[in-house]
């Protein structure tokens, strides 16, 4: 029996904690997703609004796809861009889409038994509160401030929506007339969310290097029932505030 020389033990220790280190952190690889990329938005100049999305502006940036989470109906084409300016968040949504499938005609109905696109914004994920907007190809809204508690969500208007804490938003459907029911092929929603709307929420207006939480729906209606597409997949609700994704402010 030999003694080692003591920096001989040293580095066999120190090699036994390597390998040790590596095969903890292979395991838990194997077992735990990585996280997402947050998905950069890009400044702007303010611009105007269309309804087609045929400022240059968004040529800038890619288009983002959403998911299909229910069986039935078609495989529709649905995707959104996204941008920020000094002023606001700009949102384009494109769907293709069969048919008209809204009878609601008025602002602030419960339009998501219709045809809608929807987009949450959770501009500070450490307090339970988000802005939720919805529009649909009739060119009417529903915006909501929602506080969730003890997982329940509740919605409340904004108070004093109008000048500059209003959404201006431009419709565009592409097919026969723009009334319920009629055969289209697609539909676009150009949208501006103004930093006034979102008072008194934390993070507004979002500097360079800001991050928020955000998901981006589509509810679709031909088929008679309720067939939903969301950028976060969820299981149950659009509310399900930890399927929502990074957004990360350029």
């Amino acid at each position: 029996y030999h003694r080692k020389p003591a920096n001989m033990r040293h580095l066999i220790f120190l090699l036994l904690l390597i390998i040790i280190n590596v095969g903890i952190a292979f395991s838990q690889a194997a077992g735990e997703s990585p996280e997402p990329t947050p998905l950069l938005v890009k400044k702007c100049p303010d611009f105007n609004l269309t309804g087609t999305g045929d400022n240059t502006e968004w040529t800038r940036v890619e288009w983002n796809y959403l998911t299909k989470l229910d069986s039935g109906g078609k495989s529709y084409t649905s995707k959104f861009k996204i941008l920020y300016s000094e002023k606001g968040i700009y949102v384009l949504f494109y769907g293709d889409d069969d048919k008209i499938s809204t009878q609601f005609d008025k602002d602030f109905g419960d339009i998501f038994k219709g045809d809608v696109f929807e987009v949450f914004f959770h501009t500070d994920p450490k307090t339970p509160i988000y802005l939720e907007y919805e529009v649909n190809q009739l060119n009417k809204e529903l915006v909501l401030l929602v506080p969730s508690i003890n997982g329940k969500a509740y919605g409340w208007m904004p108070w004093q929506y109008e000048k500059n804490r209003r959404i201006k938003k431009m419709i565009n459907v592409v097919g026969e007339k723009k009334i319920g029911n009629d055969a289209i092929i697609s539909w676009t929603a150009e949208l501006f969310f103004p930093y006034g709307l979102f008072n008194p929420l934390n993070n507004v207006p979002p500097a360079s290097g800001t991050f928020w939480n955000a998901n981006f729906y589509r509810l679709d209606y031909d088929t008679g029932k309720m067939i939903k597409w969301a950028w976060g997949p969820v299981q149950h609700s659009f509310h399900e505030v930890e399927s929502f994704r990074v957004l990360k402010f350029e």
